[in-house]
């Protein structure tokens, strides 16, 4: 009995059909793939060699660090926005100097400020400026004082 070779591969991946690709997995590990993995060792493990415990708490150890880390992350940036709306509050009223990304360099009084993009914008002169293309400010113009006359 003689067996025929079969026909060259199409170059489909196993599962996916012509002209598709397979979806790429996400890349990120939080707490509940950690314990899906832990628990599939566990059950998978050999009874007679069992999963060294030290071994078993310093994956759980390296997994509470993950979170912490993660909780920091989120802090840090969430501190860091209310610095920055914080510092374009108190811009208002000053003179500020600006250089946009196209080139485009300007100064005047800072009007009002919007916090509804990430960066907060401030009102130049009727220029939305974003916050961290201002290069300059200095003290507002003070109000001239009358001084009454005898």
């Amino acid at each position: 009995m003689t067996i025929q070779a079969i026909a060259a591969s199409s170059g489909v991946q196993p599962g996916t059909t012509a002209g598709t690709t397979a979806p790429r997995p996400a890349q990120t590990m939080d707490s509940s793939m950690f314990m899906s993995l832990l628990v599939t060792q566990l059950k998978n493990q050999d009874p007679s060699a069992p999963m060294d415990t030290n071994q078993m708490m310093s994956q759980t150890v390296q997994l509470s660090m993950m979170e912490k880390m993660t909780e920091l992350t989120a802090d840090a940036k969430e501190s860091f926005s209310l610095q920055m709306r914080s510092a374009a509050a108190q811009i208002i009223g000053h003179n500020v100097s600006y250089a946009l990304a196209d080139g485009t360099k300007g100064s005047g009084v800072a009007s009002s400020v919007s916090f509804a993009a990430g960066t907060p914008t401030v009102a130049v002169g009727g220029v939305s400026v974003p916050l961290d293309s201002i290069s300059g400010m200095t003290a507002a113009p003070s109000p001239a004082t009358a001084t009454p006359t005898a």
